[in-house]
């Protein structure tokens, strides 16, 4: 049964009628509006998605985005934007949607970012195991805190550039979601964007992943294999947790920055390639250059555009927009419509968040699950305790911080196994995280899968 699509004009008819005529090729069922002729009787009839164009008038523009901030809807929603679009019409526009796409955009590409938020798409078998190309989730967008706007300032600029991008910030602040929002905003839209979690890949196989191997190159090596390189091919590679690399593949991705060429294990001959390099940490990458973990070239190679994401913490401001987003998002997947009360909200503004928005987004979530009314008050949001912290002071403020993580890391994977019956691969996926990566956390904190007791819902 092909997905049935709405697509709402904002004062641009053109591109929405072109818009119509890729979308009915792809085998939806397509319906054009224009603005002033939906009403929010006609959202709650049965449809897949809610397309909203907005391209060249920015008064229509702003009305169709406060339209749909005030009339929550039932299903996934996607802005067509400009590809001139600044970064403050971009927070408002993905306060409102799902994400977005930027005009003009190549049938494939539309293609693909539909069938993802209808939950259709089928991974490329050459993709299997390196990660999605899932769209940059907006949500992390959600703030006005001047910290976070200049953030957001940036990211066209970047989008622009082909130089690295270096992207700073604690564990949960959105790090990926903005180098995806980066390479959404460049002219590499349309090709591949491929997450790869440096911390996953064991030293010995990183070469491997990252440039592929030559048939015989050893043991078992039957054929020809891509590294993540080569699948990233004009688009964009994102080296997460690039800290971690061991030094040796470090030398090797510095030649590959400066001369665009890599040698595959076991091949004859070198091989170039047009990727751009995002990389990303949660580290102090200069601490780890004194230290001689991290080599001092490589580092300035990378550090060329600086990214630097504040902690929840240091955003007070946003907590509440993030959470009322949060519960508006959970409550349109199925839930029923719910509110804070004032109480509830000054609890949350009052914790640390160690696990920034991240473990926002899980408490609010758990939240909804515990709440048995129409609100949800201090009592149905369940913070982590802190009885280890008090019975054994941490001796400084970076002791307290990793207990903290920790504290919110155990929290976190028991969640998410309870909601996928103590299924790895299935809580793995949920979590956008590497099975590998997720395993070793279960294994950490010594969580017995088989001990989880699901949530209904």
């Amino acid at each position: 049964m092909p997905g049935r699509l709405l697509i709402i004009d904002a004062g641009d008819p053109e591109a929405s009628a072109n818009l119509g005529d890729l979308l009915v090729h792809g085998s939806w069922q397509v319906e054009r509006r224009a603005l002033e002729q939906v009403r929010p009787h006609d959202l709650r009839r049965s449809r897949s998605l809610i397309v909203a164009v907005a391209l060249s008038q920015a008064n229509r523009a702003t009305e169709l985005w406060d339209w749909l901030r005030h009339n929550p809807i039932p299903t996934p929603a996607l802005a067509v934007l400009p590809e001139t679009v600044d970064g403050e019409t971009l927070r408002i526009a993905t306060r409102a949607v799902d994400d977005f796409v930027l005009w003009p955009i190549r049938a494939e590409e539309i293609h693909f970012r539909v069938t993802r938020l209808l939950g259709v798409f089928v991974p490329d078998t050459e993709l299997a195991g390196v990660g999605n190309d899932e769209p940059a989730r907006p949500t992390d967008l959600i703030g006005g805190d001047p910290r976070f706007s200049d953030v957001l300032r940036q990211l066209p600029a970047f989008g622009k550039s082909e130089a690295p991008v270096l992207i700073t910030g604690e564990t949960g602040t959105g790090k990926e979601m903005c180098a995806r929002a980066i390479h959404h905003l460049g002219p590499r839209r349309d090709r591949p964007f491929i997450p790869v979690d440096c911390a996953s890949i064991p030293e010995s196989l990183f070469e491997n992943e990252l440039f592929g191997h030559a048939r015989g190159a050893y043991t078992h090596a039957q054929s020809d294999q891509k590294g993540l390189v080569a699948l990233a091919e004009g688009g964009t590679l994102l080296l997460d947790e690039i800290d971690t690399m061991p030094v040796t593949v470090q030398a090797k991705l510095l030649r590959f920055l400066q001369e665009h060429s890599y040698k595959p294990l076991g091949a004859e001959r070198f091989a170039r390639s047009d990727v751009r390099i995002i990389a990303a940490t949660n580290r102090s990458i200069e601490e780890r250059v004194r230290d001689g973990r991290f080599r001092a070239d490589l580092y300035f190679r990378l550090n060329v555009l600086r990214l630097e994401l504040p902690p929840l913490r240091d955003r007070r401001g946003d907590i509440a927009p993030l959470a009322r987003h949060f519960l508006s998002l959970l409550a349109s997947t199925g839930g029923a419509s719910k509110s804070f009360t004032p109480a509830a909200l000054q609890k949350l503004w009052g914790y640390e968040w160690p696990g920034n928005i991240r473990e926002l987004f899980n408490i609010v979530q758990r939240a909804l699950v515990l709440s048995t009314g129409s609100q949800i008050l201090p009592c149905h949001i369940g913070l982590p305790t802190v009885e280890t912290l008090e019975e054994n002071p941490p001796s400084g403020f970076r002791e307290a911080r990793l207990r903290n993580i920790q504290i919110f890391e155990r929290h976190y994977v028991e969640d998410i196994l309870r909601r996928n019956q103590g299924n790895i691969s299935r809580a793995a996926r949920a979590a956008r995280k590497d099975r590998r990566a997720f395993g070793r956390l279960v294994k950490k904190y010594d969580i017995k899968c088989d001990r989880i007791h699901p949530v209904d819902g």
